[in-house]
């Protein structure tokens, strides 16, 4: 039987992207890890996208399981050696998922460079991560400009409570019209039964489904 303890090291490494026996597949699949999150894209004076920034607010329960296994001087929170542990976990594996972030420009993806650093707190009994990341190459804003933050495990599901947690910023962007897109149950059968359906069987990782599902920030330029 898994003990709370092994339990927490499970849930921290799949966030992380860490391959675990057990984690759920597509058929299967549902949140085991919840975050208030809120993302903004930042754009420069040259009219080019500079910079997405990321901030996720764990769920109670995953914070405590966290702080069970981290706090390893036992003072009940996370003092900032242990945060910095956190985040280092998270920066080092969750890499190969882009750390969650997803950008496209007319249908084509943007590369994103590490972020530096991950920074954390631990206050009122939840977790809080940050960080930044920067495209590879010189992204000038022209067209369609899809932003996506989600699991493509389905494991953690990222939460966006309104749509001003999903912002942009930066002269450049004043040219531009934006629109937060929440797909609902019935819009997402309607425009994608067929594919749905050769999904269940086909794409047993769950990746494309929940990029179909996953709150966006549409920005035309």
């Amino acid at each position: 039987m898994t003990s709370f303890r092994q339990l927490v090291s499970i849930n921290l490494c799949v966030l992380a992207g860490l391959a675990v026996a057990g984690a759920p597949t597509g058929a299967e699949a549902h949140p085991h890890i919840f975050v208030d999150a809120m993302f903004e894209a930042v754009a420069g004076g040259d009219g080019s996208l500079v910079e997405l920034r990321d901030n996720w607010r764990f769920d109670e329960v995953f914070s405590s399981s966290v702080l069970l296994d981290y706090d390893k001087n036992r003072n009940n929170t996370l003092d900032p050696a242990e945060i910095a542990a956190v985040a280092k976990t998270v920066r080092e594996s969750l890499g190969q998922y882009n750390y969650y972030t997803n950008v496209t420009i007319n249908g084509k993806a943007v590369a994103l460079a590490k972020p530096d650093v991950l920074q954390g707190t631990y206050e009122d009994g939840s977790l809080t991560l940050s960080f930044s990341q920067k495209p590879v190459q010189k992204t000038p804003l022209k067209g369609l400009i899809v932003f996506r933050v989600f699991d493509p495990t389905l494991y953690t599901a990222l939460d966006f409570a309104d749509d001003t947690a999903m912002k942009t910023s930066g002269d450049s962007f004043g040219r531009c019209t934006r629109k937060v897109v929440r797909p609902g149950s019935k819009e997402i059968l309607a425009e994608n039964q067929a594919m749905l359906t050769t999904m269940f069987f086909n794409d047993p990782t769950g990746t494309d489904y929940s990029q179909i599902v996953a709150t966006r920030l549409d920005v035309r330029c």
